[in-house]
């Protein structure tokens, strides 16, 4: 009798173990299935390219467009910036000159994924030419870049000139943030770099 309830015992423990698995395995598959949603992909050929030729990582620019756009190449901001990665009219055009772009775009072509995807990228290369630390790039891309030099030359938000400790705009720390946690979801979820 012993051996029977012994017996009995192991096969409702497998079988628990079993189910328990399978509810894991679905609540696995669910949650890679609700953060590709909310982290989506698009665009890897071009992100691909210009990565390659502006020296971004395509982590980064994933995480940029992610949080400016969720991939929406139509989206126009309230402050006026157009497209995946929301560059605004006149970033766009300092982007074309410091490319040296001889006939230049209007603002409209930013809803074309190559243009923004090309320009963006390419203005967040133009900003690390500019400040050495990636998060004070990513700050510079949402504040601009005189807000980013005061605060660098203010000992309240840099110790040293390079890196902010402290952004005072909380919209630009916010999406700093936000930048850093895509990136880290991009390089995990879909193994870019």
């Amino acid at each position: 009798m012993k051996r029977k309830c012994t017996a009995h015992a192991l096969r409702l423990t497998a079988i628990l173990l079993l189910i328990l698995c399978g509810v894991g395995v679905l609540l696995y598959n669910g949650y890679r299935r609700y953060i590709r949603t909310e982290y989506p992909l698009a665009y890897t050929e071009l992100i691909e390219k210009y990565s390659t030729e502006y020296g971004i990582t395509p982590s980064l620019i994933c995480a940029v467009i992610c949080v400016e756009s969720h991939y929406d190449p139509a989206v126009i901001s309230h402050a006026g910036a157009i497209g995946l990665m929301q560059l605004t009219p006149d970033t766009f055009e300092w982007a074309q000159r410091r490319a040296g772009v001889k006939e230049k775009q209007d603002a409209a072509a930013l809803t074309d994924p190559e243009t923004n995807i090309r320009f963006g990228t390419y203005t967040l290369a133009l900003l690390y030419e500019q400040f050495e630390d990636e998060n004070t790039v990513l700050a510079a891309y949402n504040a601009g870049q005189g807000n980013v030099r005061r605060w660098l030359a203010d000992s309240r938000y840099s110790d040293d000139g390079v890196r902010l400790n402290d952004i005072p705009y909380d919209e630009t720390a916010t999406y700093v943030r936000r930048i850093e946690k895509a990136q880290r979801v991009y390089q995990n979820l879909y193994y870019i770099r």
